[in-house]
Protein backbone atom coordinates (compact mmCIF):
# COMPACT_ATOMS: atom_id res chain seq x y z
CA UNK A 1 0.00 0.00 0.00
CA UNK A 2 0.82 3.57 -0.47
CA UNK A 3 1.96 5.71 2.00
CA UNK A 4 -0.70 8.64 2.18
CA UNK A 5 1.48 10.91 3.35
CA UNK A 6 4.75 10.76 1.88
CA UNK A 7 7.61 13.24 2.29
CA UNK A 8 7.93 16.15 -0.16
CA UNK A 9 11.53 16.19 -1.64
CA UNK A 10 14.00 18.42 0.25
CA UNK A 11 13.21 22.11 0.47
CA UNK A 12 9.61 21.66 -0.30
CA UNK A 13 8.62 22.49 2.80
CA UNK A 14 10.25 25.52 2.86
CA UNK A 15 8.62 27.01 -0.26
CA UNK A 16 6.22 29.99 0.14
CA UNK A 17 2.74 28.33 -1.11
CA UNK A 18 2.45 30.25 -4.13
CA UNK A 19 5.68 28.17 -5.54
CA UNK A 20 4.80 24.73 -3.58
CA UNK A 21 1.84 25.45 -6.13
CA UNK A 22 3.86 25.56 -9.34
CA UNK A 23 5.65 22.82 -8.45
CA UNK A 24 2.80 20.74 -7.88
CA UNK A 25 1.42 21.80 -11.31
CA UNK A 26 4.50 21.52 -12.71
CA UNK A 27 4.93 17.75 -11.59
CA UNK A 28 1.21 17.19 -13.09
CA UNK A 29 2.37 18.84 -16.56
CA UNK A 30 4.81 16.31 -16.43
CA UNK A 31 2.04 13.35 -15.73
CA UNK A 32 -0.41 15.24 -18.37
CA UNK A 33 2.08 15.28 -21.01
CA UNK A 34 1.99 11.42 -21.13
CA UNK A 35 -2.03 10.05 -20.41
CA UNK A 36 -1.22 6.76 -22.15
CA UNK A 37 1.06 5.88 -18.77
CA UNK A 38 -1.96 7.02 -16.42
CA UNK A 39 -3.19 4.05 -15.03
CA UNK A 40 -7.40 3.93 -15.31
CA UNK A 41 -8.72 2.59 -12.57
CA UNK A 42 -11.10 -0.22 -12.93
CA UNK A 43 -14.34 1.43 -11.04
CA UNK A 44 -13.42 4.23 -13.64
CA UNK A 45 -14.15 1.75 -16.57
CA UNK A 46 -17.19 0.55 -14.60
CA UNK A 47 -18.80 3.46 -13.71
CA UNK A 48 -18.53 4.87 -17.46
CA UNK A 49 -19.60 1.71 -18.80
CA UNK A 50 -22.66 2.35 -16.20
CA UNK A 51 -23.21 6.10 -17.78
CA UNK A 52 -22.97 4.42 -21.43
CA UNK A 53 -25.92 1.76 -20.26
CA UNK A 54 -28.19 4.47 -18.83
CA UNK A 55 -27.27 6.22 -22.14
CA UNK A 56 -28.35 3.67 -24.03
CA UNK A 57 -31.19 2.94 -22.19
CA UNK A 58 -33.05 6.55 -21.78
CA UNK A 59 -30.66 8.65 -24.01
CA UNK A 60 -33.42 11.97 -22.57
CA UNK A 61 -31.93 11.69 -19.51
CA UNK A 62 -28.66 12.85 -19.91
CA UNK A 63 -27.42 16.15 -20.04
CA UNK A 64 -24.80 17.61 -22.49
CA UNK A 65 -21.74 18.38 -20.37
CA UNK A 66 -22.03 21.75 -21.09
CA UNK A 67 -26.09 22.10 -19.58
CA UNK A 68 -24.19 20.21 -16.62
CA UNK A 69 -21.55 22.99 -16.22
CA UNK A 70 -24.36 25.73 -16.36
CA UNK A 71 -26.49 24.28 -13.59
CA UNK A 72 -23.58 23.76 -11.36
CA UNK A 73 -22.22 27.67 -11.69
CA UNK A 74 -26.07 28.50 -11.39
CA UNK A 75 -26.04 26.98 -8.20
CA UNK A 76 -22.42 27.79 -7.12
CA UNK A 77 -24.02 31.78 -7.54
CA UNK A 78 -26.91 30.79 -5.87
CA UNK A 79 -25.29 29.33 -2.51
CA UNK A 80 -22.44 32.13 -2.60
Amino acid sequence: MVDPVRSPPPGFDELPVDEQIDYLQALWDRIAAHPERVPVPEWHLKELRRREDVYRVAPEKVSPWEEVRERILRRRDRDT
